[in-house]
């Protein structure tokens, strides 16, 4: 249930997190303001809507990392502890040696010595 709930809460904050980033001017767009270019035309008065918005943004993303963690909290008590990748575990099969008719056995070969041992 609080799961379910922190997933929806983590998911509206991600599009308005998103959409506040999108709203937002870049840094370069203030250098027309420093010659007095658009600065009558803001919503939020003469100092512009940097503070407004970067104050927003900040609590948001700040939601958004407790969130985040607190997701991760609930899948790994979810899990129960285990430290594997969730990955099957391959099975190692040892097929042993078999002889059969068909490899030929070599005789035994003859020492460096000299003598040859004979075979009965």
């Amino acid at each position: 249930m609080i799961e379910t709930l922190i997933v929806v809460l983590h998911l509206m904050v991600a599009i308005a997190l998103v959409g506040l980033i999108l709203i937002q001017q870049g840094k370069g767009a203030e250098a027309g303001a420093s010659f007095g270019a658009g600065a009558s035309g803001t919503v939020f008065g003469s100092q512009g809507s940097t503070t407004f918005l970067s104050r927003i943004t900040a609590i948001l993303a700040t939601v958004f990392f407790v969130t985040s963690l607190g997701l991760a909290y609930y899948a790994s008590a979810k899990a129960g502890g285990e430290r594997d990748a969730g990955l099957p575990v391959p099975q190692v099969q040892v097929q042993q040696p078999t002889l059969s008719d068909d490899i030929p056995v070599l005789e035994q070969q003859a020492p460096a010595g000299g003598e040859v041992p004979e075979v009965e």
